[in-house]
């Protein structure tokens, strides 16, 4: 990574900073790539090749940061492998002095998802009862399980209760609303967010199994937010052509981008494609891929981008 190309990543946080903090809530996004990152473990090809060698310091696990200015709290969600650097950048976007949010929210049990909390235990940071609010299923894997068990018996974390669908006020300012997706549920639920500042509201769902296969009309839900921050781990079928697609049926981008096809230009504004693949050709800028998703009217979740709430 060129030392500009990282001074311009450092610059657009702090610029970001200032821009966030006019707003009571704001949401930052962390990371946008898929559960095991990019480069990828193993990858020989070369959308891999330059970065074992030149690593892209953006090119962070999918997860998003939430301030509340007002009240001097932040929120996490998503514990990934890369929560040491998000959390440091979300402290430095929030001016706050607390090295750990006021709450990390977990949607399921997928490496990317909830391995970050090994930093909190004793060979780490030995945090101190930080709030970790899961679904039913989430919560006994973790009080089940070790090490994760070991988190909750040295009270690293707290776990709190979250029921499908029933709202969670955080703070004056925020509240959750959790919901279940389909998705692969080996060892836990799945759930996506709605979250809700004072003046706008928020649809994450990093990953889920095709749209149709969801009891819920998501281009309903689009309309009912002012962001959408939506799975697309696979750009389309030919990224995943030595793998059983049955095992892994995301979304693709370009089937998204069909079943949205005619949403007006406001509502497709609202769309953040995220999660991405280390193959997701969306990850490059320069793609006809990229091109396309913007020339549609689609939005591609970048790390660092702020949004007021």
């Amino acid at each position: 990574m060129k030392a500009t190309t990282l001074t311009f990543i450092l610059l657009t946080f702090l610029m970001g900073t200032c821009h966030a903090q006019d707003s009571k809530v704001s949401l930052a996004v962390l990371g946008t790539v898929q559960d095991a990152g990019s480069p990828h473990i193993g990858c020989e090809k070369e959308c891999c090749a330059l970065l074992f060698e030149k690593p892209d310091p953006s090119r962070m696990v999918v997860a998003l940061g939430i301030i509340d200015h007002g009240n001097q709290k932040t929120f996490l969600f998503e514990a990934t492998p890369d929560m040491p650097r998000q959390l440091k950048t979300l402290k430095r976007l929030a001016g706050t002095p607390a090295e750990t949010p006021n709450g990390i929210f977990l949607t399921h049990a997928h490496i990317g998802h909830y391995t970050g909390l090994m930093y909190l235990g004793r060979e780490a940071l030995g945090g101190r009862s930080i709030p970790v609010y899961t679904m039913p299923k989430m919560e006994a894997f973790l009080e089940n399980n070790a090490p994760w068990s070991q988190l909750v018996a040295l009270r690293n974390i707290t776990l709190e209760p979250l029921a499908n669908k029933t709202k969670v006020q955080i703070t004056s300012n925020l509240s959750v609303l959790p919901f279940t997706v389909p998705h692969r549920d080996e060892f836990s639920e799945t759930v996506g967010y709605k979250i809700t500042g004072p003046n706008k509201t928020v649809l994450f769902i990093p990953d889920i199994d095709k749209w149709d296969r969801w009891e819920t009309v998501i281009v309903t839900e689009i309309k009912k937010v002012d962001y959408a921050f939506l799975d697309a781990t696979f750009f389309d079928g030919n990224e995943v052509a030595n793998r059983d697609i049955s095992e892994i049926p995301h979304p693709f981008a370009i089937e998204s981008m069909a079943l949205f096809h005619d949403l007006p230009k406001k509502e497709k504004a609202k769309i953040h494609f995220i999660h991405f693949n280390h193959t997701n050709p969306l990850l490059n800028e320069n793609s006809k891929e990229h091109g396309l998703v913007r020339e549609k009217g689609f939005n591609i979740a970048k790390a660092g981008s702020l949004f007021k709430l």
